[in-house]
């Protein structure tokens, strides 16, 4: 089978390693089938799928649920996060060796239920059970829960950056590094916002213990002109703030600080993003957006395409030991994104295929939109459109 790629570049499959396709108990968002096509459409060929699901992924069970589901129906390979507890701390050594299982997600803050581990003492078991590198969204609960509590009345979204502010990301984030370097276990920083916490991994210099991952939409989106456009539509945690983070972010994703990127894919319905804030939810689609978007920081030249195949492809996958993707080489898996240079133009709402439909992204000017994804040799995805059958495969780990 022959692909003709003349004029196109051409990727290694991107390698998302932070989506919530919402699968199963909030399949109105997203589910497993409608995310991996949003992913394909982008040139992600392999995702790995965070557990704050209904039920919450916390034991072998529900991960060979997710797996079962996934089997016919995900058209990119996937893998799956189980969640840290209290009450499964001591059990997720024994369990992240299963397979299709991502790793281990924390929830320092910005969780509910049980999946939330808010103290040190949780935090340091967790840690301490297994040896793969532990994904970790830091934010301090009691900074926040702080925060929320003395919101003023008539608070709107404008005010999440304030609400959720650098203080409570940049507490989780130091009380994290300290713990990793007791335990000597290695840990993966989601969604780093600030440019405090770009300071502290530079100062702190821990090396290969900590990576840390930025979405873009830290990356191109900038308070207060974001909320002023989109409103609750770019509300996430922790939350897009102003240039000064954002302009901070560029540079260590350059300078190899940061070590790749994850989009966050977290999608809602409409009426769900109108309720008034802070009842509104916090999450934005984009796991189909990440490769046009870092090809328009190539266009206004704060990256270069190695950068781009660095970020979203090559560390991601060595990041978490994914075998046989992130790179173009013999004896790996033939995952190929290949991009048509030449499609710039703003951002249509007809190319998305996310069930949430949205994107704060339309109408933005793209320098590159992908042509054809291959998986494993075959073409999935061509021209807008899926081809063949659905038939991703889990992720296996070295």
């Amino acid at each position: 089978h022959v692909v003709d790629a003349t004029g196109l570049l051409v990727f290694p499959g991107l390698v998302d390693p932070q989506v919530h396709f919402r699968e199963p108990g909030l399949t109105h968002k997203e589910d497993l089938a409608s995310g991996a096509l949003a992913a394909i459409a982008g040139g992600v060929t392999s995702f790995m799928e965070m557990p704050n699901t209904k039920p919450s992924t916390t034991d072998p069970e529900p991960l060979q649920d997710k797996l079962a589901r996934a089997h016919g129906r995900a058209r990119a390979d996937h893998a799956f996060f189980l969640g840290a507890t209290a009450e499964n701390a001591d059990r997720l050594g024994e369990w992240e060796q299963a397979p299709g299982c991502a790793g281990v997600k924390i929830f320092m803050g910005s969780s509910t239920g049980s999946l939330l581990v808010p103290d040190d003492a949780t935090l340091e078991r967790v840690l301490r059970s297994g040896t793969r590198r532990v994904a970790v969204h830091a934010e301090d609960e009691e900074r926040l829960k702080a925060r929320y509590a003395a919101m003023a009345d008539g608070a709107t979204v404008g005010m999440h950056p304030d609400i959720r502010d650098v203080e409570a990301a940049l507490l989780a984030t130091r009380r994290l590094l300290d713990l990793a370097e007791k335990t000597g276990r290695k840990v993966h920083v989601l969604h780093l916002s600030t440019e405090e916490e770009v300071n502290l991994l530079r100062e702190r210099d821990l090396g290969e213990l900590v990576t840390a991952e930025v979405t873009p939409n830290h990356l191109f989106l900038s308070a207060p002109d974001c909320y002023a456009r989109w409103g609750s539509l770019v509300q996430m945690n922790p939350p897009v703030r102003d240039e000064r983070h954002r302009d901070a972010l560029r540079q260590a994703l350059v300078d190899g600080t940061l070590t790749c990127i994850g989009s966050d894919h977290a999608p809602h319905t409409l009426e769900e993003n109108g309720k008034p804030y802070p009842q509104s939810p916090s999450g934005i689609p984009g796991v189909q957006t990440i490769l046009p978007l870092l090809l328009s920081a190539v266009r206004e030249g704060w990256l270069t395409l190695g950068d781009v195949v660095r970020v979203a492809a090559t560390a991601p996958a060595d990041v978490y030991g994914i075998a046989g993707k992130g790179r173009i080489e013999v004896g790996l898996d033939g995952d190929l994104a290949l991009v048509d240079p030449k499609v710039c133009e703003p951002l249509r709402y007809r190319w998305l295929r996310s069930r949430a439909g949205y994107s704060p992204y339309v109408g933005m000017q793209l320098a590159g939109w992908p042509k054809v994804t291959i998986l494993r040799g075959r073409v999935v995805y061509r021209d807008h459109e899926e081809v063949g059958e659905a038939d991703g495969a889990p992720l296996t780990f070295a």
